[in-house]
């Protein structure tokens, strides 16, 4: 049993998604804002939280940002339009995913299920300390530091750091980290990485303009590496 914040100003929608999630299993708290929805975290222990990004005062791009800052809590974002601005303005606030509007109930529990599994999936890759450049990577303790000092990333961007630095050099595809790292490429798209590799870069990189560690490969996609002695 899965609980669930819901944070959506819409009520039929809300109570709408709220019985279906409830009819799946879990345990559903809403709130109708964004103020209202940090409110409710003070006393819900959510483990998961699916929010509109049209809600009233605080948006949900706003509230993106500031639950991204306080903690590692998995996002799902609802937007009413596959629009690629919304899409990845939302991701670059730290929404983990995004399900487009109107919703139907299944494809958000498959949403949760997908958010769920790789937030409790431990890493498959060798364990050990590993320093690349001014970059120290330590799998065993799933931390991350630069130049001494400590570098916090989201589950997601951990897990994207995690699985391009296991094969310095060696390109992958978008395709390839969509299920390696999201798991589940069929219900995402190349802008769930896009986004990642820019949240991730704004905390690794010296110049996020000129990275040196998540590169580029134009027309493939992206690469850890090589990185310089």
């Amino acid at each position: 049993m899965t609980r669930v914040l819901l944070i959506d100003d819409h009520r039929p929608a809300r109570e709408g998604l709220r019985l279906a999630l409830t009819r799946h299993g879990h345990t559903v708290a809403t709130a109708d804002s964004g103020e209202q929805g940090l409110a409710r975290l003070r006393t819900f222990a959510a483990e998961v939280i699916v929010l509109d990004l049209t809600l009233p005062g605080m948006d949900g791009f706003d509230l993106c940002r500031h639950l991204r800052a306080e903690g590692d809590l998995p996002i799902i974002v609802l937007t009413a339009r596959d629009d690629d601005i919304d899409v990845v303005a939302a991701l670059e606030a730290g929404a983990d995913d995004y399900v487009i509007q109107p919703v139907h109930s299944r494809i958000v529990e498959a949403r949760i299920r997908a958010v769920l599994r790789r937030a409790a999936r431990q890493p498959t890759q060798p364990t050990g300390r590993e320093q690349h450049g001014a970059l120290c990577i330590d799998r065993s303790s799933l931390s991350v530091g630069k130049s001494g000092r400590r570098v916090r990333l989201a589950p997601t961007e951990m897990r994207l750091l995690l699985t391009l630095s296991a094969e310095p050099a060696r390109v992958h595809t978008r395709h390839q980290l969509l299920e390696a790292v999201w798991q589940h490429d069929f219900l995402g798209d190349s802008r769930l990485v896009d986004a990642c590799v820019q949240r991730l870069r704004a905390k690794i990189e010296d110049d996020p303009h000129t990275p040196v560690y998540v590169q580029t490969v134009r027309g493939f996609g992206y690469r850890f590496g090589p990185v310089p002695a």
